[in-house]
């Protein structure tokens, strides 16, 4: 069986904020519905989407030119991002989407949206890390991240 969803965050290799998709019900009811990255469409919830819809467009990077240019920007800069470690190098915590969103535009970079953001695996020492971010449909760029020990 499939259960039709609207999906509220993007998901990677299903689709984007917005979109109306059909899955398992088991996807639905034990991944995408828990975890708020998706809610139940009904016939009213059309006026949802289209709100959603239009506040992704205002956030969004608007043009391809735009994108290119954040995506040259973030292969030519390294990220750096001090954050408290232990003695060995171990983070207490792990670095966010929201910090290196933060991190990018205090390095005088381009306003990203911290939930385009892929980090993987997560950031939990310091050293160099890479992460990417998608800036349009059709431009993705990676990020270099310096994780610094906060003295």
């Amino acid at each position: 069986m499939t259960t039709k969803l609207i999906l509220t965050h993007d998901v990677s290799n299903l689709g984007s904020a917005g979109e109306v998709v059909e899955v398992k019900d088991g996807y639905a009811r034990n991944y995408l519905l828990p975890r708020k990255l998706a809610t139940p469409w009904t016939k009213g919830a059309q006026r949802q989407i289209d709100q959603m819809v239009e506040a992704r467009r205002k956030r969004a990077i608007e043009t391809l030119e735009q994108a290119q240019a954040a995506r040259a920007w973030l292969i030519d800069n390294v990220v750096t991002i001090t954050a408290t470690a232990g003695a060995n190098g171990r983070l207490f915590g792990a670095v966010s989407t929201a910090d290196l969103a933060a991190a990018v535009k205090e390095a005088g970079g381009p306003t990203i949206d911290r939930r385009k953001i892929e980090v993987l695996p997560p950031i939990k020492s310091i050293g160099r890390h890479s992460a990417s971010v998608r800036l349009h449909a059709d431009v993705v760029a990676p990020i270099e991240v310096n994780v610094v020990a906060a003295r």
